[in-house]
């Protein structure tokens, strides 16, 4: 997930941020998640400056709403990002063009002439490309080269530091450590950042330097032993990884020639592999693990081990840190089997889901290339509540993916998890050592291993019939209802992935604490929520089965044991068939000018709609030379394409007369849904296609954009009063782009409606069917439903939605984005401030909603009262204030100016406003 795109959303124009990272901030016995993102400011003269800008947020750092700026450190003369390694030696990054890291985590040092802060930044290529654009950004060392004077960033200035905002990711002491900005010269060098990024007086605030930063060089040998080390590169090959550039076209030849000739050195060797998965329902550890993770008598020699529900606080929703993932780490480190030495590999969590991987000491060496990342499926497709994490790793020459998945609860949501799990598929992709190469997906493994509570259930049966066929310990007969068998056979799921045959009762739901089936007022029925799939060759189940001993949660732990074929190396053979590479590729002209033939080079898509997307493809047949090829920006822009078109893989390598298939995707968000329907963007584009050391080609991107409500101010609705697919494009570009106004600027058009007719069909509906659906609001509906409300909306069907029997998640989804599209929000951008300051004071607050022009006020209250409507029936839905308030409040209310979330106090009194509104009378 590129998250340099929730950090682009807060930065001023002429502010760009290259790549970001999210990492740890370690100061003492503190951590704290921090996301850390290059920003580059473009210079009047023509030079340009960078910064790194420091950010608390959220675990989905998706939009600016996500991201709370903490600190700026300017990329001065005195900056330097030091790798503190292993074996207590420093490697300078400001001073070095390519840089490899080696470990499972990568522990740098920032200095500058009066700050010290230490990460922990995730062991991969995408650290990796951090820290070189890190170097290339530093000023060097030349005199004749100006000092930076980082002028631009005096709009971060403020005169008195505040607290950190309550409920974010602070270090204590962050900056008690001072960074100088500028190198000298600048009238910037007294400022000092305070507590949330902004830079302040000098004398505002002390600072002292920590006394206590966390290094590498503070661990004991033995916790080292414990990191895990590229398998062709380590830290001692220091020469190596000094030297170490970008990849050329010749690497990565030699890779792909290697690849194809695999067999001829290695030999399949088997290795033992556990996989468990763990539902804790949000408690805490309460037995020892052992009888799950270390029932057999041989030692596994890798452990992937998932749980699910991992915290289920609020905090753990909105928030990335949560005790418990410490908690349970340490049971599990604890609980491995007692027979061997075991290494972490990777540890990486989304919410309440969490992988782990570990491997056997003796086999650390030979682990590389560890990926790691997270989707999450949630309300609107970004919350994390579901969704899934993953890990992939080279073991030996295999390429191994382990994913853990919580997919939509509730007996009736299988359509709903089988597109969970297939958003997990499409949207989980690893960057590759070699940055010229695209992503890898989950199908691009050769042993893929899915675990989780998928939670899919027995369908057809009732409870007691369920229960009487465990009784009888028939399980085959009650496998014949169950969901994921029925999903898989009908191939909607799980497409080439195995399952062993499921020999041990059904892992939920129990009573805590007990062997109890449910006996709560729903009385669940007993299902097998928690499975293992595999894919892949060379693949033997040797076990699968629950562990009913442990009683921790309402689920049962789930494991299996595997025998995996890996390939291994046979290192004369590697050496003789490389060399017979090189030989051959010696033999090459590189006076050769590659070219390509395109089976297209015209795009058309039809009828474009917000958030569907549109995909067409096309062929590159390379000719006899090998190439590499990449999509670039054209003169004068910031990337290779407009904003609603992506290329899929961007940039590749061929060898000679090869071919690749290449995917434009076209879709439309909120952040280009408005000048599109009004005209100021069309689905019009060139692509250059660029051939190292060859020619380029150009493409040819068109279309047409259907208008639609989502993206489509409040104002413009409410003189809608023909569906908006019936009006001419002419009339929906000029009320599009008819400026904000109050009821007598409209004197001239048609008189308008009180509020828009979209929003009055969705929140209808939701009145006659959903007041008391559980769970309103916080589980997300079907997409091929939304899209079929979209069309029902556009074309003013009202009907419709009765007719299809919509799904209530679908129709309440649909709301919340579409209050999300609206280019102005529901409460005026105005007036945001104005409600911050009166939050907690609910006269000045309603006094603030009638300065709002007109349709606005319409809405909010129309709002309001719908929510109250809800609340009236929260015995049923278990819906509250402060969930609503909380839900609602960030799409009502959002900050203007580049739509910034510069801190959670923000969020906090929007929520207090709007949470006035649901508690007394209108």
């Amino acid at each position: 997930m590129d998250q340099s795109v929730a950090i682009q959303e807060t930065l001023a124009e002429g502010e760009y941020c290259i790549i970001a990272v999210q990492g740890v901030l370690c100061e003492g016995d503190s951590r704290q998640s921090r996301l850390l993102g290059l920003v580059r400011y473009r210079l009047e003269h023509g030079g340009q400056e960078y910064a790194l800008f420091l950010y608390m947020h959220r675990r989905m750092a998706i939009t600016g709403d996500d991201v709370s700026l903490d600190q700026i450190v300017p990329v001065s003369r005195d900056f330097t990002l030091e790798e503190v390694s292993p074996d207590g030696e420093v490697y300078i990054l400001g001073l070095i063009s390519g840089f490899l890291c080696a470990g499972s985590d990568v522990t740098v040092q920032l200095n500058t002439a009066e700050l010290n802060l230490v990460f922990q930044l995730p062991f991969g290529s995408h650290t990796r490309m951090f820290l070189q654009e890190v170097a290339r950004a530093c000023p060097g060392l030349d005199p004749e080269t100006p000092n930076p004077e980082f002028l631009w960033l005096s709009r971060y200035r403020c005169t008195e530091p505040e607290p950190p905002p309550p409920g974010w990711n602070s270090a204590l002491g962050t900056w008690t450590g001072c960074a100088r900005i500028g190198g000298g010269g600048s009238y910037l060098d007294d400022l000092r950042p305070n507590g949330k990024g902004l830079l302040v007086d000098q004398n505002s605030r002390g600072h002292d330097k920590p006394d206590n930063l966390l290094t590498r060089q503070t661990k004991s040998r033995s916790e080292m032993n414990d990191m895990i080390r590229c398998s062709t590169i380590t830290v001692s090959d220091k020469a190596h990884i000094l030297s170490m550039q970008k990849f050329g076209l010749r690497d990565t030849i030699v890779k792909s020639h290697l690849m194809q000739k695999e067999e001829d050195y290695t030999n399949i060797q088997n290795f033992r592999f556990f996989v468990g998965t763990y539902n804790v329902n949000g408690q805490s550890p309460k037995e020892c693990l052992r009888p799950w993770l270390s029932h057999s008598t041989q030692a596994p020699d890798v452990y992937c081990v998932g749980f699910q529900e991992l915290d289920l606080s609020k905090e753990a929703f909105f928030f990335h840190d949560t005790p418990k993932e410490e908690e349970w780490f340490k049971v599990v480190s604890e609980s491995l089997h007692p027979d061997a030495k075991y290494a972490k590999v990777k540890l990486i969590r989304l919410v309440g889901i969490m992988l782990l991987l570990y491997v056997k000491q003796e086999h650390a060496a030979h682990v590389s290339e560890v990926e790691a990342e997270t989707v999450g499926t949630g309300i609107m497709g970004r919350m994390g509540n579901k969704g899934g994490v993953a890990i992939r790793f080279q073991f030996h020459n295999t390429s191994i993916c382990v994913v853990n998945s919580h997919l939509a609860a509730h007996t009736e949501e299988y359509e709903r998890r089988n597109q969970d799990y297939k958003d997990i598929c499409s949207r989980m992709q690893f960057c590759q050592v070699d940055p010229s190469l695209p992503p890898l997906t989950i199908s691009k493994h050769d042993v893929i291993l899915w675990l989780g509570d998928l939670n899919y259930r027995i369908e057809e049966l009732d409870v007691e019939k369920v229960k009487k066929l465990i009784e009888e310990k028939a399980f085959q007969t009650l496998h014949a209802y169950d969901q994921l068998k029925i999903q898989v056979a009908a191939k909607a799921v799980f497409e080439g992935f195995t399952e062993g045959e499921l020999t041990f009762q059904p892992t939920y739901k129990y009573d805590t604490g007990s062997d109890e089936w449910d006996t709560s007022e729903k009385c669940r029925a007993p299902a097998w929520c928690d499975r293992i799939l595999w894919k892949g060759k060379n693949i033997t189940q040797l076990s699968y089965q629950s562990h009913m001993a442990l009683k921790t949660s309402d689920h049962k732990p789930v494991s299996s044991e595997f025998d995996i074929g890996v390939r291994v190396k046979d290192e004369d053979l590697y050496r003789k068939t490389l060399e017979e590479i090189v030989r051959s590729l010696d033999k090459m002209e590189n006076a050769n000018i590659p070219s390509v033939s395109l089976s297209k080079r015209e795009f058309c898509f039809q009828d474009v709609k917000y958030m569907q997307l549109q995909v067409e493809s096309f062929t590159i047949l390379n000719g006899q030379v090998p190439c590499q090829f990449e999509f670039i920006n054209k003169p004068d822009e910031e990337s290779y394409c407009k904003p609603w078109l992506n290329v899929n893989p961007s940039r590749g390598f061929l060898l000679p007369e090869s071919s690749i298939e290449i995917e434009l995707e076209v879709f439309v968000n909120k952040t280009m849904a408005t000048k599109l329907n009004s005209g100021e963007d069309k689905i019009e584009d060139i692509l250059v296609l660029h051939l190292d050391r060859g020619k380029d080609y150009f493409l040819s991107v068109s279309g047409n954009y259907l208008p639609g409500c989502f993206g489509t101010p409040i104002h413009t609705l409410c003189y809608m009063r023909e569906p908006i697919l019936d009006l001419p494009l002419e009339t929906v570009r000029e009320l599009t782009l008819m400026p904000l106004c109050t009821e007598d600027g409209g004197s001239q058009l048609e008189k308008p409606m009180e509020i828009p007719k979209e929003l009055w069909m969705m929140v209808d509906y939701l009145y006659r069917n959903a007041v008391q659906q559980e769970d309103l609001f916080q589980q997300p509906g079907l997409r091929l439903e939304f899209e079929k409300i979209r069309d029902s909306l556009d074309t003013g069907m009202i009907d419709t939605l009765d007719i299809l029997s919509i799904n209530n998640h679908s129709v309440a989804e649909a709301l919340l984005l579409f209050l999300e599209s609206l280019p102005e929000p529901v409460i005026c951008y105005s007036a945001y401030h104005n409600c911050l300051e009166c939050s907690g004071n609910y006269t000045a607050s309603k006094q603030v909603i009638s300065t709002l022009p007109t349709f606005h006020r319409n809405v909010f209250y129309y709002l309001m009262a719908f929510l109250q409507e809800l609340l009236k029936n929260s015995e049923k839905n278990h819906l509250d204030q402060n969930i609503l308030a909380s839900i609602f409040g960030s799409l009502l209310l959002r900050n203007p100016a580049g739509h910034q979330k510069l801190e959670m106090a923000e969020k906090k009194k929007a929520q207090e406003f709007i949470h006035q509104f649901l508690c007394n009378s209108l």
